[in-house]
């Protein structure tokens, strides 16, 4: 079992059409973001213009929360709203424009992985999936098998659990917590 902390502090900014852009992670580590060639990419985002048109990845699903402010969004030319912490899953290849500002986490999994999960929890967690990732919304420990980690907010631990072992964690604050298996 491999355990990274991934500080928002440390992230760098690159430019997309509609603001700013930190990536925290890509798997594999070889892989290239303008390739579209990754499995998964966790990123936050600042969503600066109004309106703005989300950037299409064919082939991926996308987890997407709003960390400052609700979001209002046409899907495909729905309306949808969502609350502040609200999870959004869309097909990456879907038309979204945004009408709201703000700063966003997301999360894009490769559709050729079938067995994911993103929610936002402050409960124990009792899990052996083979990624495990925590974000965390504010100033939080981890207790991860006993081993306390901490994070200010918007900081990202990811647990590689090539061998599927057992893993106990437990948060002191609401995190959103996600789940994924090749």
């Amino acid at each position: 079992m491999n355990i990274l902390l991934l500080y928002k502090k440390d992230s760098k900014a690159s430019i997309w059409s509609g603001g700013l852009t930190y990536e925290y992670m890509i798997h594999p580590k070889t892989a290239n973001y303008a390739d579209r060639d990754f499995v998964f990419r966790i990123s936050s985002a600042t969503i600066e213009d109004f309106p703005s048109e989300f950037t299409k990845f064919k082939g991926y699903h996308r987890y997407l929360v709003m960390l400052d402010n609700c979001l209002d969004v046409e899907v495909n030319k729905e309306k949808k709203a969502y609350e502040k912490y609200e999870i959004m899953e869309f097909n990456s290849d879907d038309e979204v424009t945004s009408y709201t500002k703000g700063i966003d986490f997301n999360w894009m999994i490769s559709e050729k992985i079938s067995h994911h999960k993103l929610e936002i929890t402050n409960r124990n967690q009792n899990c052996n999936a083979e990624i495990v990732i925590v974000f965390s919304l504010q100033t939080t420990v981890i207790t991860i098998n006993e081993k306390r980690y901490s994070l200010e907010p918007y900081d990202l631990l990811v647990i590689e659990n090539q061998e599927k072992e057992n893993i106990i964690l437990d948060f002191s604050t609401e995190c959103l917590f996600g789940i994924l298996d090749f």
